[in-house]
């Protein structure tokens, strides 16, 4: 499964959902991808995740990202995402798995039998 991940910031009730059920699924021996791209690569660079949560009072983004990853939930940031947020592969959280391109998503969604957008 890939759930590729376009909200960020902006829209912070979106960001936590998305690693719950990853961390959900990969507990269900799914194998699952979060690739980060559009706004959503502002969640992966370093202390936006940490300063955000998706209710007043909630727990914070990076909680739930890390949650995912203890299940097994691997990252992907989109390469060519990054620069229109001025973003630098040194500026990401270490959670990252691997800056991928376009092209390595289109390859994870055609290989895949269930694709889910936030």
């Amino acid at each position: 499964m890939v759930i590729v991940m376009t909200s960020g910031p902006s829209s912070p009730g979106r960001c936590g959902t998305p690693f719950y059920l990853g961390a959900l699924l990969a507990s269900m021996d799914a194998e699952v991808t979060i690739f980060f791209t559009m706004e959503g690569v502002r969640l992966v660079q370093t202390g936006v995740a940490e300063s955000l949560t998706a209710v007043q009072g909630g727990k914070r983004i990076i909680e739930f990202m890390r949650d995912a990853k203890s299940a097994g939930v691997k990252f992907h940031a989109c390469r060519p995402a990054l620069p229109g947020y001025d973003i630098e592969p040194v500026d990401l959280i270490p959670e990252i798995d691997e800056v991928s391109s376009g092209g390595a998503l289109a390859d994870m969604i055609l290989s895949c039998d269930k694709v889910l957008f936030f």
